[in-house]
């Protein structure tokens, strides 16, 4: 089995698995450290060697650097440099206004300081609220700190087509672009997956597996009620109440089993080699606490659909309600119950 890779820029190469840390934050309930710590050890010895965090995703730069600092110990330093940590730059919603250049670099300094690092691999910027001038602009000086060696690739995170398109055609230096893509949310089908072709920009997928949802435990289960067990099970569950209800999550996971049984893997695997054939897709972010998945997650690479597997799967997916508007419009409306759980303000700038 070998593992993929996708160049995000000439020279830059990482595996098309990459471990998400979003699980490993606050409000994910109780996290082992030590065996989270352990499992990225394990990951990177199997050929995944890109790691995806946030400024905003709380102790989740802390633990990377502590990672880094133990591999570094063990296998060198140079050993260490080559292994990928993307995060991003997510100011506050209440500071959008008044952000200023000051302000991003120290922010950027800080999750430098936190990885241990001198250059950040890719730092991928999101902005909540496009009614307040100044994300073109932040853009700029975020491209500033990259021709001053603090990072190297920029990237976008959570924006919509029209404003991806606007800061490429602004001549940004967009390497990436992160958004959640799945077989449940197909919003980048629309228009994003265009833009990002357009553009040259690669596609890092989270949500492939909506939280878990998009696998064997949840099939021929009755409907889960609250509380759930974690903010990502509250996010995706939203998704699935607006693509038709749980009997219709019920019949597109019917489907990807059938598909899953011809290939002798398993629902996830399906799930996520199913968004990883979509155009322009560089990877897919799957979130790990530890490496208990890491076996399973290598499936992937060993799996290819055929045309009667796609084919059912868009046929499956044809019969789900679409969600609404393009990428990542839901959840930016603040009084929406998609936007209602998103964490705005957590002292980031």
């Amino acid at each position: 089995m070998t593992v993929e890779t996708v160049d995000l820029a000439p020279g830059y190469t990482i595996s098309r698995i990459i471990m998400g840390g979003w699980q490993l934050s606050d409000g994910h309930g109780e996290i082992d450290r030590e065996r989270a710590i352990a499992g990225m050890f394990d990951f990177v010895a199997q050929g995944i060697a890109a790691f995806d965090c946030a400024d905003i995703y709380t102790g989740v730069e802390e633990t990377y650097g502590e990672f880094l600092r133990r591999y570094g110990r063990k296998f060198g330093p140079q050993a260490a440099r080559a292994i990928k940590i993307h995060t991003k730059y997510v100011p506050d919603y209440d500071a959008l206004a008044t952000l200023t250049k000051d302000q991003v670099r120290a922010t950027v300094e800080r999750s430098l300081r936190r990885l241990g690092r001198e250059r950040l691999d890719l730092v991928q910027f999101s902005w909540w609220n496009y009614g307040v001038e100044g994300w073109l602009e932040t853009m700029d000086w975020l491209n500033d700190l990259r021709q001053d060696g603090k990072i190297d690739l920029l990237g976008t995170t959570n924006f919509d087509s029209a404003h991806v398109a606007s800061m490429a055609e602004a001549r940004a230096p967009i390497a990436a672009n992160q958004l959640q893509y799945s077989v449940l949310d197909r919003r980048p089908d629309r228009c994003m997956a265009d833009v990002c072709g357009a553009h040259g920009i690669k596609m890092l997928c989270y949500g492939t597996l909506a939280g878990g949802f998009l696998s064997e435990r949840w099939l021929g289960q009755p409907e889960p009620a609250e509380p759930y067990a974690n903010r990502s099970l509250r996010k995706f569950k939203l998704i699935i109440g607006d693509i038709g209800g749980w009997d219709a999550f019920q019949d597109l996971l019917g489907v990807l089993r059938t598909v899953a049984g011809r290939h002798d893997a398993s629902i996830a695997n399906i799930a996520v080699r199913y968004i990883l054939n979509k155009p322009h897709v560089g990877a897919a972010i799957v979130g790990a606490r530890n490496a208990d998945h890491l076996r399973n997650n290598l499936g992937v690479f060993a799996l290819g659909l055929n045309g009667e597997d796609t084919r059912s799967i868009d046929e499956a997916c044809a019969r789900l309600t679409d969600l609404d508007g393009d990428v990542w419009d839901l959840e930016r409306d603040r009084t929406g119950p998609h936007g209602q759980i998103m964490q705005y303000d957590l002292g980031v700038s």
